[in-house]
């Protein structure tokens, strides 16, 4: 990160700094907001779109902004961006639109909605920074061929477990170890927790309730690793992960068969593991030498090495990324081509024919884990796409939901994109967006 960071430095000098746009203010935009605003030079956080102007300016208000220029238009948000001052608007598209606004922070954790944010931004010609694995999980290969097609960078983000993962994946790959396991730590999977369990530890965490309830019924980490998936061609297993329980992440390589490991890699995680927040990522070697080393720096006697990061710190670490892509050109974490990996949708409880499905982090259902290729097969719903379905059967309890079992909402962008997707998968072929 040295060369980032003289490269920042030399655009503070130069009175050019990155200029940024965040669309959603929530838990972690605020933390992006406080840290993009107090801590990093070289880049300014110029306008925050978000659903509720108050929200947009509490963001700003806790790093220290309190003039804030609301703007309603286009053409204002630009000469507010050119008069230095921040701006505030409830119009995303406002943000993708601006023509002095270098890259879109989309943060929102919502999959219809950020995809219609993503294309436009893509559309004007702004790199496009996720802190939104829903997405990315459900979209994230045809949103990256569009953006090929447009010569902009599409990426996930430093700091949230796939971002540290992947920036572990290349170190542990740059140090001459082959990844075989791409590894995440979750401290508490329960598919039966629902908005009314989770209800008061996020009131008291300060975040959505829905987003609180997917960490812990397991979607999160679904999504997070299906984008890891997607992101190194690595596969599942089976249907949602192994997750062997562990007291610590060193025990990690004698929990997974190095025979399934060596035929290509998967991703997993650790059950109740230490360090909590951290990430892991299991390293081959069989060179005499090498091991030799990694005995002496106590490493393990090898042929399996378990490298990890015991942290992550996403809205700290995200605006490293906004770095990357404007002035590299390059991704933290990004598809490498069709889907390796879907989060498909299982029922959360007994659900009725003529229900309508409430999405990630509700009360109907919850999300899994499963390789493209079985999901498309058996015509699997993704998670993502469940919000807002009406159910044609009744479905038993952790039953796979499929697409006949549903009727889809009319007009949906992300359908659409998805089936483009699904074209390429199926295929098996390079995406390339339809025109």
């Amino acid at each position: 990160m040295i060369i980032i960071d003289s490269m920042l430095e030399r655009r503070q000098s130069e009175g050019r700094p990155i200029r940024v746009g965040m669309v959603g203010a929530g838990f972690a935009g605020r933390g992006l907001a406080m840290q993009m605003v107090t801590s990093i030079v070289g880049m300014q956080l110029v306008a925050i779109a978000n659903r509720t102007l108050d929200g947009a300016k509490r963001a700003y208000r806790e790093a220290g902004v309190e003039q804030v220029r609301t703007v309603e238009t286009t053409g204002q948000l630009e000469t507010a961006v050119a008069e230095g001052h921040y701006a505030v608007t409830d119009d995303p598209f406002l943000l993708c639109e601006a023509v002095n606004i270098d890259a879109i922070v989309e943060i929102t954790g919502e999959v219809e909605f950020g995809a219609r944010v993503i294309l436009k931004a893509i559309e004007h010609g702004k790199h496009v920074i996720l802190m939104n694995a829903e997405l990315d999980a459900t979209l994230g290969p045809v949103l990256k061929a569009y953006a090929d097609r447009a010569g902009v960078v599409f990426t996930n983000a430093d700091g949230d477990q796939p971002g540290v993962i992947m920036n572990l994946f290349r170190y542990v790959r740059t140090l001459g170890f082959k990844p075989l396991l791409c590894g995440n730590i979750k401290s508490l999977l329960d598919c039966r927790r629902t908005p009314e369990t989770q209800k008061a530890w996020a009131e008291a965490n300060f975040q959505r309730t829905k987003m609180v309830t997917s960490f812990a019924d397991g979607t999160k980490i679904a999504m997070e690793m299906c984008t890891v998936a997607n992101a190194t061609g690595m596969g599942v297993g089976k249907r949602g992960m192994y997750g062997p329980t562990a007291g610590h992440v060193d025990e990690a390589p004698g929990l997974f068969d190095l025979d399934e490991l060596m035929r290509g890699g998967l991703v997993d995680y650790l059950l109740g593991a230490q360090p909590s927040f951290g990430v892991f990522v299991l390293g081959y070697s069989e060179n005499p030498l090498k091991q030799r080393y990694m005995r002496f720096y106590k490493m393990g006697d090898g042929p399996v090495y378990t490298f990890y990061t015991p942290f992550h710190l996403s809205p700290l670490e995200a605006p490293l990324t906004v770095a990357r892509a404007v002035l590299l050109g390059d991704a933290a974490v990004v598809p490498i081509g069709e889907p390796v990996c879907e989060v498909i949708a299982q029922a959360k409880r007994p659900l009725g024919a003529g229900e309508t499905l409430d999405g990630i982090g509700g009360f109907t259902c919850y999300g899994m884990l499963e390789n493209a290729r079985t999901a498309r097969a058996e015509n699997l719903l993704p998670m993502g796409l469940t919000d807002g379905c009406r159910l044609l059967r009744d479905i038993a309890i952790d039953q796979p939901i499929t697409f006949a079992d549903v009727e889809l909402p009319a007009n949906r962008l992300s359908d659409r994109l998805y089936r483009e997707q699904s074209v390429a998968l199926a295929a098996r072929r390079t995406l390339q967006p339809a025109e």
